[in-house]
């Protein structure tokens, strides 16, 4: 049966097949004698339209990202970052029931935007609505090639179907290769989805403040854009972005409190009680995070071990919530992106510093004290410090070694819990024999 309850091979009522009929107007109407398309034929362009468009989708290959296979709150994430990814997961399934304006999703990689866009589209697929899926730098090869003389659809044909589609999903924004002409046909498609105000979902990871500046006055208009950033980390590896390229938490996963021997027979009375009450501080700054903690004390005393022991009992409970990283290769992480090759701007690489969850600054006092370092040491902690964030330094320096502004904010006891352990090198006890007992040590 056709579209309309006939046989396949009956001609239309209307236009007896021919796919075109004239209205019965007087003389002189503007349509007297104009041959009008049938609107069986209007179906059938329609179809077309779609059958275009659904040949360019991704959507196919998505079909099992719906609503319905997403957890909207998994048990490894934090009580505050569930209720963000459970609002996403009900923000999506609102607008698949009524899509209107925009909906852009920023977030991580892995944390949960592409599958929540594509349960769009698969949910309005489902109701009997179009809905194309389309990632970025796929929709820019699509165009590309409609230029080709072999190209079953033209070029102007293409662009005219993706712009005035009744819902549009792209898929990775700021994805794509940043050329004059990808930035062009990026704003002419969304310009114009924007002064029709017709719906569309947008995926990114990038911060909009760093996109094009045509664009992003436009993404960042709230009459009609909801902006929902995602603060879930990636699914697959457990940690967001900026974490698994710049913590080194992972290669320490064996510095946990059961591996730590605060009961050290090669200390006085007096260090193994300091190491004992520290350690308990490290316990407790663990279940429940909070200010700054710093640990103070030669190299090799287990300040260290301390550190990593507190993030991986945090990352246990939490994974992604912690960052792990020596102070001399945060700098080298912020050198490096003001190299042309960077795939990540200096803005956003310090912000996932800055803005970690909890973050461990070990070492802080190695690092060259040039008077770049030493600023953007201190904004670095200022900024945690302001916004009591939690914070665990461990250092080698002296009190009066300490950068001054940096000092004056350790020293806070309203904020910071200073630790001076007073242990000699634990690694260094070992090697020499020191492990057992002095006159272990001595007898051998």
């Amino acid at each position: 049966m056709g579209a309309f309850g006939l046989a396949a091979d009956a001609p239309c009522p209307r236009c007896g097949g021919t796919g075109f009929v004239r209205h019965d107007v007087p003389v002189g109407h503007p349509d007297f004698g104009r041959a009008i398309p049938c609107s069986c034929r209007l179906a059938d362009r329609r179809s077309r339209r779609l059958r275009t468009l659904e040949s360019i989708s991704n959507l196919p290959a998505l079909h099992h990202l719906t609503f319905a296979t997403f957890i909207p709150e998994p048990s490894h994430l934090a009580g505050d970052r569930a209720y963000n990814l459970s609002r996403a997961y009900q923000i999506c399934r609102d607008y698949a029931a009524a899509p209107e304006g925009w909906l852009l999703l920023s977030g991580a990689y892995g944390c949960g935007k592409t599958h929540l866009a594509a349960a769009i589209a698969n949910a309005r697929v489902d109701m009997g609505e179009p809905a194309i899926f389309l990632v970025v730098p796929d929709l820019l090869d699509h165009l590309r090639a409609a230029f080709s003389p072999q190209s079953e659809v033209s070029y102007d044909h293409l662009f005219e179907l993706v712009k005035n589609t009744p819902l549009l999903i792209l898929d990775d924004l700021g994805a794509h290769s940043s050329t004059a002409w990808a930035q062009e046909k990026l704003f002419q498609l969304l310009n114009h989805r924007y002064v029709a105000g017709l719906a569309t979902v947008i995926t990114t990871n990038q911060r909009v403040d760093e996109m094009e500046p045509r664009l992003r006055s436009r993404l960042m208009d709230p009459r009609l854009v909801n902006h929902f950033p995602i603060l879930a980390p990636d699914f697959r590896s457990g940690q967001n972005l900026g974490q698994a390229e710049l913590s080194t938490l992972h290669l320490l996963k064996h510095l946990t409190f059961a591996t730590f021997d605060p009961e050290r027979s090669d200390l006085t009375a007096e260090a193994r009680q300091n190491l004992r009450t520290i350690t308990a501080l490290c316990r407790e700054y663990a279940a429940n995070p909070h200010g700054w903690l710093v640990l103070s004390g030669v190299s090799g005393a287990g300040k260290t071990h301390l550190a990593a022991a507190i993030a991986n009992q945090i990352t246990r409970e939490a994974p992604g919530d912690a960052m792990f990283v020596v102070a001399p290769d945060l700098l080298d992480h912020l050198r490096a992106t003001y190299s042309p090759q960077s795939s990540v701007t200096y803005d956003r690489r310090f912000d996932e510093i800055k803005k970690a969850r909890l973050l461990v600054l070990d070492d802080l006092g190695t690092e060259s004290a040039t008077a770049w370092a030493r600023e953007k040491l201190f904004q670095l902690l200022n900024y945690r410090y302001n916004a009591l964030l939690p914070t665990v330094i461990t250092t080698t320096s002296k009190p009066d070694e300490l950068e001054p502004r940096l000092r004056t904010r350790m020293f806070d006891t309203d904020r910071c819990r200073f630790c001076a352990l007073i242990a000699g090198p634990y690694r260094r006890g070992r090697q020499n024999g020191e492990g057992d007992s002095p006159r272990r040590a001595r007898a051998k």
